[in-house]
This record gives structure tokens, sequence and C-alpha cells, in this order.
């Protein structure tokens, strides 16, 4: 099949949200404090509707039950990737998200949440938190136990076009004034730690303590691997990561670009610029998919696209 599978985003308000939205999708965004768009989503919290096309209308939950074919006929009860943008005006909890193991065992048989940021813009002098610095269990229970957070937490500077492997057991925060592509699992499973004592609904939001100390690697091992740019005739092409539940990578186009199609499925988002692919018009903003079979693909433009799918075989 070669039609595109172009995808309507589903928006979330937070407590943290931002206000960028309408300039990184191109139109008005309700609300002021939309801190999340899933673009890639098959998630019961947010299930993403295919815009155009004969399936238009149809939910991504609904092409993965009822057409597998369009993603090369993979095994699983659900979809297994999940891309949002995120756009934090200000701090997100300090948190950490379980392993398959561990959700399967005490969330019903979820899957965990392996996910990885890429940094679209972000304000002077931003940072964010990455891993932790205590060097055994028993010192981690008693950093976070006494809210020694400024001793704990590593706190890493950030600027465009930085990019983060975020595994399970890794402590993070996404901070004020960051704007980023996440590709994750198919997974909302996240524990909180510490929250700034911040009220929703004229409460503290809830703590899960117990099963973040239970999931956080100790002591914390950086994941980022090291990145290669290649120059080739109309565009440059960076291997961002390579895990076991995807592989991601960011193609900066100055002219064209031909992308073969060989895997059960691509995601192509569009994160600057603008073009053409397959003469159809796409521009920043756009998520999109490319099914198994589509065979290969032409970019045509200026445009910056990252594109994500399940590991290669």
């Amino acid at each position: 099949m070669n039609e595109l599978l172009k995808l309507e985003p589903v928006f979330k308000q937070m407590i943290w949200g931002g206000n960028r939205m309408k300039d990184y999708f191109g139109y008005d965004i309700p609300g002021d404090d939309t801190g999340e768009a899933w673009v890639v989503s098959a998630h019961p919290q947010g299930d993403c509707r295919i815009r155009e096309g004969r399936f238009a209308g149809k939910t991504l939950s609904w092409l993965w039950k009822e057409h597998r074919e369009l993603f090369g006929g993979l095994e699983g009860d659900q979809f297994p990737l999940l891309v949002k943008i995120i756009d934090a005006r200000d701090d997100l909890s300090i948190q950490v998200h379980p392993d398959d193991a561990y959700a399967g065992e005490k969330e019903g048989g979820a899957l965990g949440k392996t996910e990885c940021w890429y940094i679209l813009d972000c304000k002077d002098q931003a940072d964010i938190i990455v891993g932790h610095r205590a060097k055994s269990r028993e010192k981690m229970r008693e950093m976070i136990g006494e809210k020694r957070w400024n001793e704990f937490l590593n706190v890493r500077p950030i600027h465009p076009g930085d990019f983060f492997q975020i595994n399970p057991g890794t402590v993070h925060a996404i901070k004020n004034g960051t704007l980023l592509i996440e590709i994750q699992q198919n997974s909302a499973i996240t524990y909180r730690l510490y929250d700034y004592d911040r009220l929703s609904g004229g409460k503290p939001r809830e703590l899960h303590l117990d099963k973040a100390m239970d999931v956080i690697r100790c002591p914390y091992e950086d994941a980022a691997g090291d990145r290669t740019t290649r120059h080739e005739e109309g565009y440059d092409h960076t291997r961002l990561i390579s895990c076991d539940y995807y592989t991601v990578d960011k193609y900066d186009i100055q002219s064209s670009l031909s992308l073969n199609q060989d895997r059960p499925f691509l995601i192509v988002s569009v994160i600057s610029g603008e073009g053409t692919l397959d003469k159809t018009a796409v521009k920043k903003g756009d998520h999109m998919i490319l099914p198994c079979g589509y065979g290969t693909a032409l970019l045509e433009g200026e445009m910056s696209i990252v594109v994500s799918g399940v590991p290669e075989s």
C-alpha cells in the first residue's frame, strides 16, 4: 500500500503546559496550557484519527486491530510506539518509568516505558534532569526521604538539537522553557518522586514513592551513545538511537531525499520547514505513517524530519 496515513494530534492540557503549540502546528490550539500533543498514538488515553484518504476518521488503534497488514503483520495487542510533542512552561515532576517486567506485574500487564527526547527549542541557559548522583540504593533512599533534591538530581544543560535516551529506571524531568519531540513505547505509566508541592484541584498531586524507588536504577548509567552525521547529496542523515524498542533517525533535507520504506511501518515527523512527500504538501507539525509496502518515498524541499520505527530485523 502506498497511501500516506496523516494523523490528527490529540492535545492534552497540563498543569505545567506551555503556549507554543500554535507556533509548532501553525494553527490555533484550544487553551493556553497545552503541554502535550500526542501526534502518533493508539493509546486509550489519546487515540489519533486518520486525517484524510480512505481511512479518514478511523483511529490508529482501529487500523492496528482491523488492518494489521498495514504494519507488516506485527504481533501484539497494541501499536508499539507513541510520539508526542511536549511544551513545558513550568517544570515537570521528578519521575521515573518501569520496564516491561515490572509494569506487567504491577500495572495489570501494561508495557514499560522506554523513551527518548530530541530538543526542538528551549530558552537560553535551559536545563533538564537526567539521572541521579546516588552511589548506592541506601544513599538513594536517604536522599529521597530527606528531599535532598539538589544533591540527588543530575541537572544537565540543553540546547536545540540535543538528544537523550531515557531508559526505564532513569530519574528524569523536563524543565521549563523546553519544546521537544518524544518517541516512546506505547505506555502511560509514570511514577512521580516529587512535584514541587503543586496542587491540582486543590490537592497535592499523587506521588508514587515506593514504586519509584523499586524501579530506579542505581547507580545511574548514561544511555547516550555517539551520534554520527552522514552527508549525502541533497540531505544529511543522523542516526539518533537504535534500541530494543525503536530506531530514530533525523534527516536535514536541503533539496531531496529518497526514503526507502522496507520496514513494518515508519513514522515521519516534520519538525521544521516544508516541502512535499510524493507530491503531497507537508510542513512543520505534520506527523504521518508510511505503512508496510509503501516503497520509496520522495521528499523534496527544505525541511528536517524525524523518522522512527520498530527495530530493524
